[in-house]
């Protein structure tokens, strides 16, 4: 339903076509060759699409789409929350990473509280990093988009105005602000869109809110937004039969899926049959081990030196491979040892699972133009018991996925990336885009993109069936949300394997046989959304698990 609207802003009238759409007008699967956008609620996917109707870029749908996400799916996401992206440049036919995740406090006496004191695990304003996506998304624009930062946040100025949570008009008028930043500026695009940018993180905007952090018992100041800034990096990517799969850097789980990918690809998937016995146990013991990298040697490689290279070399993965028994479930946990090659690390055998800590709090955002572009992101806000202060902002508590075990790669730090699940991914095939995908759902986030991804390139699915078949996770790993400075004590359930009720009852009894502790995981097991883009015919194919509440369209 669309209908125009006209509201006062600073003494200016402004008429448009808010995208606000009834969600039962919008299904979970798209197809069509002029762009499509993937992602949440449907007010947010519609207000991605009418940018690409208009002539944007996939940049400037998908920043339009998370900016309207922070409204349509808060509580998953929020302004004051944190986005990585991966984007497709058609043009310089680069993968780019940015990171659009901040940072913890700066302030060594936070940092010396934390080691004092803990962490807090369960929610706090203390384990408030720097808000990421405000600047994620001017970004965005500013390196590959083409819209201003007042058409992106149109929609969601719509969606305030028409809202009614006591939060809803202090934001509206934060984000106006935003706006009129950028309008009374001077100069080029750029400079317009940074004078927006620069007023949340370096104006009034970031005196309110410091007022609220210190009002709130926040370590967060002015300096630490002043500072903030999204870094652009090259990813981390690995081929798999044919395809290029490319992931953010170890300040996410990205790279785990790059070494189950190594790992897998010395099997023959498809003859062995889609969610067969055999299928399922592969899968789960490969990415046992590289849950066991992860939590290892991922973090910020601006603080922590992560051996990368030597964990995707081929003399690495020629080590763990045997180590995957065919035939009997791993109940160890057995990271590696790249730097000196050996396929093991002596380590203690962990403890009884930990307690479950609240983490579903992620959602999504997938989006492909007519011209090649393409962007996969997944916005996060790890809010917990925060609320939104004066300004309408929220916060989240993702500097809890930092630790304060001395020595290691994620442990707290001033200024440090917290190394989290966030995980979006993008795939090429000879140079081209055929893939994005995003996934939200915590430490099975990587988990079900491989399950998504597998779909597709070894079993030959497309987004619509990749993304409603099936799917299966495992607990065995360590929670990417327990600050504990214990970390085997944050090891979740030895030997645990989920697996949806529709996979067969021969498949489960084989694999309850081999030793795995199933447990059935009741559908949707995180939340998907798929792009697949057919170079034979130039049409684009988008999905989102409907279970899960995903929507997808395609531009008209």
């Amino acid at each position: 339903m669309k209908h125009a609207l006209a509201f006062f802003w600073f003494g200016v009238v402004l008429t448009f076509l808010p995208v606000i759409v009834i969600a039962e007008e919008m299904t979970w699967q798209a197809s069509g060759k002029l762009g499509v956008v993937a992602a949440g609620h449907a007010d947010s996917v519609a207000a991605g699409v009418r940018v690409l109707e208009e002539g944007g870029r996939a940049a400037d749908a998908a920043a339009t789409t998370i900016l309207a996400l922070a409204v349509t799916d808060y509580g998953w996401f929020s302004v004051g929350g944190e986005v990585p992206v991966l984007v497709y440049d058609a043009a310089t036919k680069q993968v780019k990473s940015l990171s659009g995740v901040g940072a913890a406090p700066l302030d060594p006496a936070a940092i010396a509280w934390f080691y004092e004191n803990g962490i807090p695990a369960t929610g706090s304003m203390k384990a408030a990093p720097v808000p990421g996506a405000i600047d994620l998304v001017v970004t965005l624009l500013k390196l590959h988009g083409t819209i201003s930062f007042e058409r992106a946040v149109t929609p969601t100025l719509a969606l305030l105005d028409n809202g009614h949570e006591s939060w809803h008009a202090p934001l509206a008028i934060t984000l106006r602000k935003l706006v009129e930043a950028e309008r009374t500026a001077t100069g080029t695009r750029e400079e317009k869109l940074t004078a927006a940018r620069d007023r949340f993180y370096k104006g009034d905007v970031a005196d309110e809110l410091e007022a609220w952090y210190i009002d709130t018992g926040a370590f967060l100041r002015k300096p630490d937004l002043a500072a903030h800034t999204t870094l652009v990096e090259d990813p981390v990517s690995v081929n798999y039969r044919g395809y290029t799969v490319y992931k953010c850097g170890p300040w996410t789980q990205g790279p785990v899926l790059c070494q189950n990918l190594r790992l897998l690809e010395g099997y023959d998937l498809k003859s062995m049959g889609h969610l067969s016995a055999d299928h399922i146990h592969v899968v789960t013991e490969a990415m046992k081990l590289g849950y066991a990298d992860r939590d290892e040697y991922y973090g910020d490689p601006r603080f922590s030196k992560v051996p990368m290279t030597e964990l995707l070399s081929d003399e690495y993965t020629q080590l763990r491979r045997p180590l995957i028994d065919f035939q009997k479930a791993s109940m160890d946990r057995r990271p590696g040892d790249p730097v000196h090659r050996r396929a093991l690390r002596i380590e203690g055998v962990p403890g009884p699972a930990s307690e479950t800590l609240p983490k579903q709090d992620t959602t999504t955002c997938v989006v492909a133009d007519r011209w090649g572009n393409m962007v996969a992101a997944t916005p996060s806000c790890n809010m917990l018991t925060n609320k939104p202060g004066p300004s309408g902002v929220n916060t989240g508590n993702r500097v809890r996925s930092l630790n304060t075990s001395p020595g290691h790669p994620n442990r707290v730090e001033p200024g440090k990336r917290p190394r989290v699940t966030l995980t979006p991914t993008l795939v090429l095939k000879e140079g081209l885009p055929v893939l994005a995908i995003s996934v939200a759902g915590g430490d099975m986030q990587d988990q079900t993109t491989l399950n998504v991804l597998q779909n597709h390139i070894d079993f030959g699915l497309l987004p619509a069936d990749a993304v409603t078949a099936p799917r299966f996770h495992t607990n065995h790993h360590q929670d990417s949300f327990n600050p504990n400075p214990d970390r085997n004590a944050a090891f979740v359930g030895r030997g645990e394997l989920r697996i949806n009720a529709e996979i067969s009852d021969a498949a489960i009894k084989t694999l309850s046989d081999r030793g795995h502790k199933l447990g059935i995981a009741p559908s949707p097991t995180a939340h998907p959304v798929m792009i697949f883009i057919d170079a034979a015919t130039g049409v684009m194919h988008a999905a989102g698990d409907p279970k899960a509440k995903r929507h997808a369209a395609a531009a008209k």
